[in-house]
């Protein structure tokens, strides 16, 4: 079977064992050292993925997929609701009202973030509605002047089940108009993920329209990706409805800055983490400079009998990047299972602590989540591989410039 000098030699150098220990240890060293990065980058990336689709699952319980906005007195919501809500990829649509408030109960005070809905249209709209959640909107259906909080936030106020609280507009605030504060009976408290358990309270539409008289009634929206909700929004509302004042904004606008940080925080995390990679061709280098340096009789030999330049090059570079493809290979394969098997390790390494160090169980750590995205693996190998192949050139460069008379004279 032909094959090439360059890869003939180069494999023939990776596989003779060699006479200098020092030499194949440091080899051995660059091969483990990208094994490592390339691991570390493949769960740890992973687990960034797995926290970001946790905080994106909880935003949207309290944030809207898209929101169709319009303006006061234009078009009725009613009339938008049933156009949007004839496109597949829209699963349904409800209306909703927020402002500020400020809400006081036995002296303690919160600003709040309140929302007024239909009941029954407000659950179709949510992701997975719990049955806690099914009972407290139908109770808020038939309760005139019913309010549902979030969990943290009638914690904070120390508000139980039906309980009165006074609820005032921001406006009616600033403005001094304290007499404007209604008293609306709380029903219960429900999780609205985290970042609505805080500041958000819940009543009915028309409550909410006499409490922000001046405010529009939105539109909320349930696609079927959220992903693509923009896209599905754009294409759900009618072309002769699209130029009457109505505004499209989908979850990842409202929540850019939440989420661009968390992609800035990946791309520095993995930044950080191919650093270690780095370490690894620097041995590469090192390592093939000394085999260069150990093998100069042999390159002088191939030179005299009519190897070029450039096939001198190539013998060292397939020999580096064999180093790097073993090291990216194994560190792909060990990062992947490890990634898979993420919650079980976990686990195991929460329950042997918690047997050595602390038996109340007081470190808790199985809750890791890892998504893995083999886009993202692709690239990891892809970069780790092309960081071993750079790292061989210099080496290589160094070869081909060995003069075959220098090195022979001596011989």
């Amino acid at each position: 079977m032909f094959k090439p000098v360059p890869l003939f030699v180069g494999l023939r150098y990776t596989r003779t064992r060699k006479r200098n220990l020092f030499v194949s240890f440091v080899s051995v060293i660059s091969m483990l050292g990208i094994t490592l990065g390339v691991l570390a980058m493949i769960v740890v990336l992973s687990v960034i993925n797995g926290s970001t689709a946790v905080m994106r699952n909880e935003t949207l319980k309290s944030v809207p997929h898209v929101v169709i906005g319009f303006d006061a007195g234009g078009l009725p919501w009613q009339t938008l609701a049933a156009q949007v809500t004839t496109h597949p990829e829209v699963l349904a649509a409800a209306p909703f009202l927020e402002g500020e408030a400020w809400i006081r109960h036995q002296g303690q005070d919160r600003f709040v973030s309140l929302r007024g809905v239909d009941p029954q249209a407000e659950l179709a709209v949510m992701d997975v509605p719990t049955d806690h959640m099914r009972q407290l909107m139908d109770e808020l259906a038939t309760t005139p002047g019913g309010m549902i909080l979030g969990n943290r936030l009638a914690r904070e106020l120390g508000i139980f089940s039906n309980q009165t609280t006074s609820v005032t507009p921001l406006r009616s605030l600033l403005g001094r108009a304290l007499d404007e504060a209604k008293g609306l009976t709380v029903l219960g408290a429900t999780d609205f993920g985290f970042y609505g358990n805080d500041n958000v309270a819940v009543i009915g539409l028309d409550q909410a329209q006499e409490l922000f008289p001046d405010q529009s009634v939105e539109l909320r929206l349930r696609v079927t990706d959220v992903f693509e909700a923009a896209r599905i929004a754009r294409e759900a509302v009618p072309a002769e409805l699209a130029g009457q004042g109505l505004k499209i904004v989908p979850w990842n606008e409202s929540q850019r800055s939440l989420f661009d940080a968390l992609r800035m925080e990946k791309m520095l995390t993995g930044f950080m983490l191919l650093m270690i990679v780095l370490i690894g061709a620097v041995n590469i280098v090192s390592t093939l400079v000394m085999v260069v340096a150990d093998k100069s009789s042999d390159i002088a030999i191939l030179r005299t009998m009519g190897a070029g330049k450039s096939a001198i090059m190539g013998i060292f570079i397939v020999q580096g990047s064999l180093a790097g493809l073993l090291g990216v290979t194994l560190g792909t394969v060990l990062g992947v299972l490890i990634t898979i098997n993420l919650t079980a390790i976990s686990t195991a390494f929460e329950n042997l602590v918690n047997n050595l160090l602390a038996p109340e169980r007081l470190y808790m750590i199985s809750y890791l989540r890892a998504e893995l995205v083999w886009g993202d693996v692709l690239v990891i190998a892809l970069a780790a591989l092309l960081i071993s192949f750079l790292a061989t050139l210099y080496p290589a460069y160094r070869a081909a410039r060995v003069q075959p008379a220098a090195v022979l004279r001596y011989e």
